[in-house]
């Protein structure tokens, strides 16, 4: 089989058809950047305290019966204790006022009568609906990992299957069942649904971005591949993250934000008679009658004309027997794929601990939540357009390593910044978020471009689904500022930084072809 770059060299390297590709393709990311964090406020704690059941209480009694704590060195009413509700009542109906007793004397009870929630600025989110406070606060984090369970799942099934089924047809299916799950989790009875639907909802939107992007990787031409797989993908997920605080801003309650949510997805459906299959998967499949069709469709929309044979076959059967059995398995049994696979491992394991942990802390910071979030999304914009610039003229390696080791360092500052100084913390934060989000770009575009064509979307899957073990770890590190407000970022900092090393080890890929077949990805190994 010969080079599929240059028997389709005839194309062109732009075109209407790679171009309406490019941008419908592009689309399809803005729906995975809204929902997949959603959780940021639809999962947001508002302030609380105990419930003060109505009765014959003055309001400097009921002000009263809440004792005042200390936490992170500030002094605030407790979220989770009150005064004893019958001692209170019996002093108050003796005529004593608050002044008039050392109220810590008074033994304290729990929030035996529930807890009530300021609506300042959320009407309603799964912690006020189910009380995910005090004793149950764990539910949260673990709420928001159930998504990233999902995406170890899906990331990991996803890629098996599209290698097997095709890109396109994958692709749809993950975004109807990403609309459907959505829709499904918005009418959830109890945290237990809530948890288990948000393990499909994000098992189909990563299964949707890898698969997307997987196939936009294998029909762009390579000017436009690093645009796509940059400004393209990444941007239009950044798109839909910006999308998120603008709508949550307005929908204030949890079940009508995802609603809404799931209903813009519906836009996509039409895209199907849009967006064709992937020529390079047809042809590992032994498909090509209908790789060549698709590519006489684009000549005809690029207005070129078609060489009368544009594929060579296959040069026996037997290469078309290997181009088909490649599975999980033989990740393990190769031994450069096992390397490749490991080390990328880590990499995706530490970015996404970075960029999903500062992701999630938005609702935690000083300020307007909406306004946090938005900052953070709009700190990834530049990010993606220096991450596209650097990828035309730098190695890969390189830049992975110093943008691990700046997004770490800005972290591990904060804990030196005085407490007066909040807005020059923020200003570190972003500074994080801007290093790892271009790590994140790095990283993707780096192993859609070390794996063959023949399993890239399994290795992509591979590589993403082992990654999710740090985005299910990110919520807990978030949960940890409960204790330590500085202990989420000094871990998260030291560990980005310490995977800086791992890339070192990977061959570079800048200015190389994609590799079709395993064979090509081992003549790269330990290549400079």
């Amino acid at each position: 089989m010969g080079d599929y770059d240059e028997e389709t060299a005839f194309l062109g390297q732009k075109g209407p058809y790679f171009l309406l590709t490019f941008f419908f393709l592009n689309v399809t990311f803005i729906s995975t950047g809204f929902s997949g964090l959603s959780f940021v406020f639809a999962g947001a704690s508002p302030l609380h305290q105990c419930k003060i059941p109505d009765g014959n209480l003055s309001e400097s009694w009921r002000a009263a019966s809440i004792p005042v704590v200390e936490v992170n060195g500030q002094k605030q009413q407790s979220k989770c204790w009150r005064y004893r509700l019958d001692v209170i009542r019996n002093l108050s109906a003796l005529g004593y006022s608050p002044q008039d007793i050392n109220l810590t004397d008074i033994e304290q009870e729990r929030c035996v009568d529930g807890w009530t929630y300021s609506k300042d600025i959320y009407q309603s989110t799964i912690v006020t609906e189910w009380e995910l406070v005090c004793g149950d606060e764990w539910k949260v984090p673990f709420a928001s990992s159930t998504m990233f369970m999902g995406y170890l799942f899906g990331s990991l099934v996803s890629g098996q299957i599209s290698d097997r089924l095709g890109r396109k047809k994958v692709l749809f299916i993950c975004i109807s069942t990403h609309f459907l799950f959505i829709l499904i989790q918005s009418f959830s009875s109890s945290w237990l649904i809530f948890c288990v639907l948000y393990f499909f909802v994000g098992a189909s939107q990563v299964a949707q971005y890898i698969t997307a992007f997987v196939l936009g990787t294998e029909i762009l031409t390579k000017s436009l591949r690093v645009l796509f797989t940059t400004l393209g993908a990444f941007l239009h997920y950044c798109i839909g993250y910006m999308l998120l605080p603008l709508i949550a801003f307005g929908i204030r309650d949890w079940r009508t934000l995802l609603r809404v949510l799931s209903g813009i997805t519906v836009i996509y459906f039409p895209l199907w008679w849009f967006i064709p299959e992937s020529p390079r998967w047809l042809l590992s499949q032994g498909r090509v009658e209908e790789a060549e069709a698709i590519l006489r469709d684009a000549a005809k929309k690029n207005k070129v004309t078609a060489p009368e044979v544009i594929f060579k076959e296959p040069k026996d059967e037997n290469e078309l027997a290997e181009m088909k059995k490649f599975s999980v398995l033989d990740v393990l049994k190769n031994s450069t794929l096992r390397c490749c696979t490991f080390m990328c491992l880590l990499l995706w394991m530490a970015v996404n601990i970075g960029y999903f942990g500062l992701s999630l802390n938005t609702s935690n910071l000083i300020g307007n939540p909406f306004l946090n979030c938005f900052l953070s999304a709009a700190t990834e914009v530049p990010a993606y357009i220096v991450g596209t610039w650097l990828l035309k003229r730098c190695p890969r390696r390189t830049l992975l390593s110093v943008f691990l080791l700046t997004g770490g360092g800005f972290l591990l500052l904060i804990q030196f910044i005085p407490e007066n100084l909040h807005y020059l913390a923020l200003v570190c934060e972003m500074a994080g978020k801007f290093g790892f989000t271009i790590g994140f770009t790095v990283v993707y575009i780096y192993t859609a471009e070390l794996y063959p064509t023949v399993m890239r979307n399994l290795g992509m899957g591979l590589c993403s689904s082992a990654a999710r073990i740090g985005s299910i770890t990110a919520p807990y590190l978030i949960f940890l500022g409960t204790f330590n407000k500085y202990l989420p970022y000094i871990l998260m900092g030291s560990l980005t930084m310490g995977s800086s090393i791992v890339n070192i080890f990977l061959p570079e890929t800048l200015g190389r072809e994609l590799p079709e077949t395993l064979e090509q990805m081992q003549k790269c190994k330990g290549s400079a």
